[in-house]
C-alpha cells in the first residue's frame, strides 16, 4: 500500500504556508508542522513503517533521534524494526545522550528525524553516536525539504522530498514585504 506523505500532512493540518522563523534561522513561506502529524498514531506509524521497511535488512541495533520530534519517530522506527531507540538531546551547541542511553563501539544505528532543512540536527546526533563509537549505516527523515542534496556520508531516505525556498534573514523578500515572521509552537513573533 502505497503512502501519501503530503496527503496526510495536509489532512492533519500541517503543511502550512505564511511566512516562517524555522530552527536553522532561515525564514520559508511553508512549513511543515510535523507535531499536527504525530498527534496521530495511525499517520505516526505509516510514515515510521516507510523508514523501518526501507532499512529492514540492514542490521540496525538502535535507532537515535533528537529531541523533540525525533523521539516519537525514532520510537516508533525502533518498535517496527525490533530494537531499542535512544535520543540526543542539546547541551550547548551539541547534542548528547543522556539518560543512561549509551550506543556501543560498533553497533549499527539509524538516525532518524522530522524533517530535514539544513541537516544541523542531523549532523549533531551523528557527532553524539561517532563520539560513543557507533556505526551509523543509515538516516531516514519524514520530509526532506532541503533546497540542495545532503551528503552525509551514509544512505539516507525521505518518505517525501519537497523542496522548498528558504532565506537567510537579511535577504528574506518576505520580510522586506512586511509579512510578519512566526516561530513555529507558538504562533507569536520572534524575540530579538
Amino acid at each position: 500500500m502505497a503512502v501519501n506523505v503530503e496527503a496526510i500532512f495536509q489532512k492533519s493540518g500541517a503543511l502550512l504556508k505564511g511566512h516562517f522563523l524555522l530552527t536553522s534561522g532561515r525564514h520559508s513561506p511553508v512549513y511543515w508542522e510535523k507535531f499536527r502529524v504525530l498527534q496521530f498514531p495511525e499517520y505516526t506509524e505509516q510514515l515510521c513503517q516507510m523508514i523501518a521497511r526501507h532499512f529492514q535488512k540492514q542490521n540496525v541495533r538502535v535507532v537515535a533521534g533528537p529531541t523533540t520530534g525525533g523521539i516519537i519517530i525514532a520510537y516508533e522506527v525502533a518498535r517496527q524494526l525490533g530494537v531499542r531507540s535512544v535520543f540526543a538531546e542539546k547541551e550547548g551547541n551539541l547534542r548528547v545522550f543522556r539518560r543512561g542511553f549509551n550506543i556501543d563501539p560498533g553497533e549499527r544505528v539509524l538516525i532518524v528525524d522530522d524533517i530535514l532543512t539544513t541537516g544541523g540536527s542531523i549532523g549533531e546526533v551523528m557527532a553524539a553516536v561517532n563520539k560513543l563509537g557507533g556505526r551509523i549505516i543509515g538516516i531516514g527523515v519524514l520530509v526532506n525539504r532541503s533546497e540542495q542534496e545532503i551528503d552525509f556520508g551514509v544512505p539516507l531516505f525521505a518518505c517525501h522530498r519537497a523542496v522548498t525556498q528558504t532565506y537567510q534573514p537579511q535577504s528574506c523578500p518576505l520580510c522586506a514585504a512586511g509579512v510578519p515572521l512566526v516561530r513555529p509552537g507558538t504562533n507569536q513573533p520572534p524575540t530579538s
